[in-house]
């Protein structure tokens, strides 16, 4: 007579008791502890030292409860190639990867939103002609990413402190429309007296070009 088969001895949990059925050791997901591990790193050390693609992970972990993100972390930063550019890409550029479903590109914008609302609130507190380090990371994050030119202005008052930042216009990959007569009629409606013009290159992705004028 042959002998039965034996059982597997269920699983324990950290206490010693006895695993629920279905819920075994062998399928507690295998990215648990790394995620564990990460987070705890963040938590010790702010982002030095960390990748792209980790901190990207951090991210997704809160769109994606359920699945190992970090091969799409790192398939984002070979799409796109740094994390300031897949925050800058366009949804529609986002969803065309892999895994990347609607929600979890709509939570990425939310967090490229909330970074230019950060940098903006840089500029917007003081003369921002005496601090101009900020205007330039204030346009780098607004628009150094986009994958078409834009033709951007920042209105200024008479401290020089932000009255508005305006879109004027959206072109192709190397051009932009620019009508000087629109940018007159905008600065007048605003009683701006002074504007910062800003352009673009989606070819150069870091590069942003300044001007500065008087408007009167």
């Amino acid at each position: 007579m042959s002998e039965a088969p034996k059982r597997r001895p269920a699983a324990k949990d950290a206490a010693g008791a006895q695993a629920p059925d279905g819920l075994q050791e062998a399928e507690v997901p295998h990215f648990k502890g790394h995620r564990e591990r990460l987070r705890a790193r963040f938590d010790q050390a702010g982002d030095q030292g960390m990748p792209d693609y980790e901190l990207l992970e951090l991210l997704l972990m809160r769109s994606i409860p359920q699945r190992d993100v970090k091969p799409l972390a790192k398939a984002l930063i070979a799409r796109f190639g740094t994390f300031a550019e897949v925050l800058g890409a366009r949804k529609e550029r986002l969803l065309e990867v892999k895994g990347v479903g609607d929600s979890t590109a709509v939570d990425l914008k939310i967090v490229a939103a909330a970074a230019r609302r950060l940098v903006r609130g840089a500029v917007s507190e003081r003369p921002v002609l005496s601090s101009w380090q900020d205007v330039v990371d204030y346009c780098r994050a607004a628009m150094a990413f986009a994958d078409r030119e834009e033709f951007r202005i920042l209105f200024l008052d008479k401290r020089n402190c932000l009255i508005a930042d305006e879109v004027q216009g959206t072109g192709t990959v190397d051009h932009t429309p620019v009508y000087p007569r629109e940018v007159v009629r905008r600065a007048l409606e605003l009683s701006a007296s002074a504007l910062i013009l800003a352009h673009n290159h989606p070819t150069t992705p870091v590069l942003i070009t300044l001007d500065h004028a008087r408007s009167h």
